[in-house]
């Protein structure tokens, strides 16, 4: 454990480092920040620091840098991430309602969002269909021999498809399986709509054997959703910015990591945690991003575990910042797609 005044000088190097990105000398603490101590004494403070594995020095004649047990500490000991302003609430909630029309836009304007509040890429894993719970099913004639069918969930996503009439079905038929569907399947986990659960309610939806066969196939057809996870992703302009990414060479392996949709979707693993989740550096699984931090929040609908925003910057990112916008939406994004269940 570091004592108070190595703490404070940690701190406040930290701090000055995330603002300014330039290495932190003593006597630019020692004048910057009122510690009452003098520049040999910053400078002897610091030298311990590095000594025990919080600062690095990366070129003999500059000042230092965390390291990533640096910024560990930090994050887990030094740091009281800011309550999202009222303001910020009002930008948000202003933001949903005149540009989300649809549960994709919702997700779509969410990456916008955090983005924009801590300049750096966003992410959102969205829920799976396959571990939604069914609300209804509905056939919409498009003519004689197509429909178009359209799946809800709780969470308010939606699938839809055009599929051809079977032989022996037409759209009477199809009314009276929906409605035999949404009347025993209503509440269900997708995933468990089976061939044995659609055999159930087979005197409910055909009772012609022939017929009853060419329903089951069109259902399972029409009820097999996309399995792989999707994510959302935003900011990248935001992260040129940086000036941790103008090496080229760099930023060229991290822009092709962030086109990989299953690496992305294998760091924002979901947990059942209630907090935020902050990986620095070579914490990270993938070497790709071993410059970066990772910080994440997974949100819930009616307390379920249904997805993952993330932020992804330099090791340098604003982590309090950060930290505050994730925990509003950890806290609020459930609540908004629920809004959206209608639409």
């Amino acid at each position: 454990m570091l004592d108070e005044r190595k703490r404070k000088i940690l701190q406040a190097i930290i701090d000055d480092y995330i603002s300014t990105a330039e290495p932190v000398g003593s006597r630019t603490i020692a004048r910057k920040y009122d510690l009452g101590i003098s520049p040999a004494t910053v400078r002897n403070e610091m030298a311990d620091l590095e000594l025990l594995g919080y600062l690095e020095q990366p070129h003999t004649s500059s000042g230092r840098i965390p390291s990533v047990k640096g910024y560990r500490f930090y994050v887990d000991c030094l740091l009281a991430p800011p309550q999202i302003s009222d303001r910020d609430i009002a930008i948000i909630d202003n933001w949903y309602h005149t540009k989300a029309r649809r549960i994709e836009e919702v997700f779509q304007e969410t990456v916008k969002i955090m983005s924009r509040m801590t300049s750096n890429v966003s992410m959102v894993l969205a829920p799976q269909v396959s571990q939604c719970t069914f609300k209804y099913i509905q056939f919409l004639p498009l003519d004689e021999r197509r429909s178009i069918v359209v799946i809800v969930t709780d969470t308010g996503l939606l699938e839809n498809k055009i599929i051809a009439i079977p032989e022996g079905l037409n759209h009477e038929d199809l009314g009276r399986v929906a409605n035999a569907i949404n009347s025993r399947l209503g509440g269900l986990a997708i995933d468990r709509i089976t061939t044995p659960v659609l055999k159930d309610i087979q005197n409910d939806i055909l009772p012609d054997p022939q017929v009853y066969e060419r329903a089951i196939t069109l259902l399972k057809q029409v009820l097999t959703v996309e399995k792989n996870e999707k994510v959302y992703l935003g900011g990248t302009t935001q992260m040129l910015n940086q000036p941790e990414f103008r090496d080229v060479d760099k930023i060229k392996g991290l822009l092709t990591m962030l086109e990989e949709d299953r690496l992305l979707c294998d760091i924002l693993h979901m947990s059942n945690s209630d907090g935020v989740i902050v990986t620095i550096g070579q914490e990270n699984k993938y070497t790709g991003i071993h410059d970066c931090s990772v910080v994440q929040a997974t949100y819930r609908i009616d307390g379920q575990v249904v997805g993952t925003v993330a932020v992804l910057g330099p090791t340098r990112m604003e982590y309090g910042k950060t930290m505050s916008v994730l925990k509003f939406m950890q806290r609020h994004l459930g609540e908004i797609l629920k809004q959206y269940k209608v639409l």
